[in-house]
């Protein structure tokens, strides 16, 4: 067929890595319908959008007929769940097709997600049901728009077949873009095995991937873990400073590119509080909002263990070098975090007691279960001369008064239209809102997508303020908050 989808692979993981995967071709799917395909991700990885649709597009994204050139593999990983460790867990329901290089010269990941059993599926059946399919399309594209690193969704395809969970739903496979699929658990996975050439294999080629500056030279492999903690302070930070709250922070959900992966239990926090969980499997709440720091640390232990056999035959003056990273990681994310918080209080400069009027601001919102974006938000009204809206959001007005004094005191120059401009472009007035979310899911799952679509194009401009968009910057009813879960389940 001659406008048949074409990519141009270039497969170095399956090249580069044998023994780090099994090779393997997706489930056929009976009746594959395209659903949804990502336009402006498509032309960024140079495909051609027309080839995409239609059946040849669906039966490609369902994984009935995959282009020239694509590898299919199902890649090895190990992880801590939970805290446990579970020394295989592996791509159960997911596989790599192979690598493109797009339009910036960037090399990228093409994988299916929901596309049939592996050889790691322990017992699952590899399938994905439709609506956290749509949830990782719709969480990736507004985590996108916010300029926080994402793996994203190519395109979703239904496959026409029923995907029993607690009931029949109706099933999809996602296709997934990511700077590499690489994770802390690839790296354990060998590691516990006693792999050490393999992890020196696979630590080089993820130099070369993404720190190419590394290459070659001695104490690279330190460099790479140091490279590592940067990423992932930076990552964590700007989720913190949205509200984000990724729910299952397990050392396989944490890439080695800094980027978020796997939107399952994961939701945005509307009223300010630093223990939210929203997985229903969290039920201790280790990966609570307000932890996502201490486990980012905690994950970044984990990968320097697997690195230590690579650093210096004695353990002891392997363990030396590594320290330094971990115990430093927390200074270096609580920077990046306070820049970030700078940025949001419209500051142009940096002031010894910054921190702790955030700190102060942040308890206010807390104290007074105010929502938290919408206060950020309001807080660029105010410095524009309208402190209205953000007055309206507290019971306790007198509180809020007095440290907007100090605030605008910390402001020598003043507050005025172009501190609350750089404001607006920093706190978004629209989040993906649980409970819209949940209403376009299961919509979709009943057969529309209007307004999955709707709700798509509102977190696609966050920054963006107009009465079309002004539903989906409201917070949820208090009681809905409340009892509101999100659970595992693609």
């Amino acid at each position: 067929m001659s406008n048949a989808p074409t990519f141009a692979f270039d497969n170095s993981y399956a090249r580069d890595l044998p023994g780090f995967y099994v090779d393997w071709q997706p489930a056929k799917a009976p009746a594959p319908v395209l659903l949804k395909l990502n336009d402006a991700l498509a032309r960024e990885l140079g495909l051609d959008t027309d080839a995409l649709r239609g059946e040849a597009g669906a039966a490609l994204f369902a994984g009935n007929q995959l282009p020239a050139g694509a590898s299919p593999l199902a890649q090895a990983y190990a992880g801590h769940q939970f805290g446990g460790f579970s020394p295989q867990l592996g791509d159960g329901r997911a596989l790599l097709l192979g690598e493109v290089i797009d339009r910036q010269g960037r090399r990228r990941d093409i994988a299916f997600k929901g596309s049939g059993r592996t050889p790691f599926s322990r017992g699952g059946d590899g399938k994905a049901v439709l609506g956290p399919v749509l949830r990782e399309y719709l969480l990736g594209e507004a985590m996108h728009a916010l300029g926080i690193p994402t793996t994203r969704a190519l395109a979703v395809a239904a496959t026409g077949e029923a995907v029993m969970r607690d009931q029949a739903l109706p099933g999809a496979v996602l296709t997934r873009v990511a700077a590499s699929h690489v994770r802390v658990g690839t790296f354990q996975y060998f590691a516990a095995r006693g792999e050490h050439d393999q992890v020196r294999r696979l630590a080089d080629y993820v130099i070369a991937r993404h720190d190419p500056a590394l290459a070659g030279r001695d104490g690279r492999h330190l460099g790479l873990l140091q490279a590592v903690a940067q990423r992932q302070a930076a990552l964590i930070a700007q989720w913190m400073n949205v509200g984000f709250i990724h729910g299952v922070m397990n050392t396989d959900n944490m890439t080695i590119s800094g980027e978020t992966i796997d939107y399952g239990p994961c939701a945005f926090m509307e009223a300010y509080d630093p223990a939210a969980v929203f997985s229903s499997i969290d039920h201790g709440g280790r990966y609570a909002y307000g932890n996502q720091p201490l486990i980012a640390r905690w994950n970044l232990a984990r990968l320097a263990e697997t690195l230590l056999p690579l650093l210096a035959d004695d353990a002891d003056a392997a363990v030396a070098q590594v320290m330094p990273v971990i115990d430093e990681f927390p200074a270096l994310y609580a920077d990046r975090l306070l820049q970030g918080q700078r940025a949001k209080l419209g500051l142009a400069d940096a002031q010894p007691d910054d921190a702790q009027l955030v700190q102060d601001w942040l308890a206010l919102l807390q104290t007074q279960q105010v929502d938290f974006t919408l206060a950020w938000r309001h807080l660029a009204d105010a410095a524009a001369g309208d402190a209205g809206p953000l007055r309206d959001l507290f019971f306790d007005r007198a509180a809020v008064d007095a440290w907007l004094l100090r605030w605008q005191a910390r402001h020598a120059a003043g507050v005025g239209e172009g501190q609350a401009e750089a404001m607006r472009r920093v706190n978004p007035l629209i989040i993906p809102r649980n409970h819209l979310v949940e209403e376009a899911l299961a919509a979709a799952v009943e057969g529309s997508l209007v307004p999955f679509e709707q709700l798509l194009t509102a977190v696609q401009q966050p920054y963006i303020e107009g009465l079309q968009l002004a539903r989906y910057a409201e917070p949820a009813p208090r009681e809905v908050t409340a009892r509101y879960q999100t659970f595992c389940g693609t």
